[in-house]
């Protein structure tokens, strides 16, 4: 990662869907990393799935194509 880059939270996804939104970032030129949950923090915490960080910079894009990719997995849960 880049050091003058800052990075910023933008949110919290299923491993599949974090991955789909890993693809379109990418293909944006967005830059982004993640941070899986670790053993303990899931047993004491119940906490589940993949933080996602972007460039702080283009977080209102990045929450827009995040947005596109969760509807479009809801709507495939919903049909």
């Amino acid at each position: 990662m880049r050091k003058d880059v800052r990075t910023t939270y933008l949110g919290n996804y299923s491993w599949a869907t974090a991955n789909d939104i890993a693809g379109a970032l990418e293909d944006a030129g967005i830059l982004w990393w993640c941070k899986n949950p670790g053993t303990l923090t899931r047993v004491l915490f119940a906490e589940f799935g993949v933080r996602m960080f972007v460039d702080q910079s283009r977080l209102d894009e990045a929450r827009e194509i995040a947005r596109g990719i969760v509807d479009q997995v809801e709507q495939g849960k919903a049909g």
